[in-house]
């Protein structure tokens, strides 16, 4: 009887320490790509390669389980080189965000943009080319 109610307890204290609900910042994948445009806080033109000409692109992120205010990172690469990093705001534990790069035309081959976390845990990464 007593080891039963030694092991209770100590169950009972373990179920205290650990939180009910773990929410953990994360990008919904159905709401991230590349694109051409933005129009009401969506992402228009979502492509996988684009002609060289294109001038523009968007990286579009939806992310959720923020606590408070938080932090993102868009990291675009080409080539395997950072050409950008933005900084990103995320104020609420839903939220839609994007940021944007100039492509020069001679820019032709493999992109990619990192969607990273402040703690710098990747949360995402969307490749694309520009041919």
């Amino acid at each position: 009887m007593k080891l039963t109610r030694a092991v209770g307890t100590i169950l009972a204290v373990a179920a205290l320490s650990v939180p009910a609900v773990v929410t953990a910042l994360q990008v919904e994948t159905r709401e991230v790509g590349i694109g051409t445009y933005i129009a009401d806080r969506s992402l228009g033109g979502m492509q996988d390669a684009f002609d060289s000409g294109v001038g523009r692109l968007y990286a579009f992120s939806r992310v959720v389980g923020a606590e408070g205010n938080t932090t993102i990172y868009h990291r675009w690469y080409y080539e395997e080189q950072l050409m950008a990093e933005i900084e990103l705001s995320v104020r609420s534990d839903n939220w839609r965000t994007w940021s944007s790069k100039a492509v020069m035309p001679e820019w032709t081959g493999e992109w990619r943009v990192d969607v990273v976390s402040d703690d710098e845990t990747m949360l995402h990464s969307v490749k694309f080319t520009v041919d």
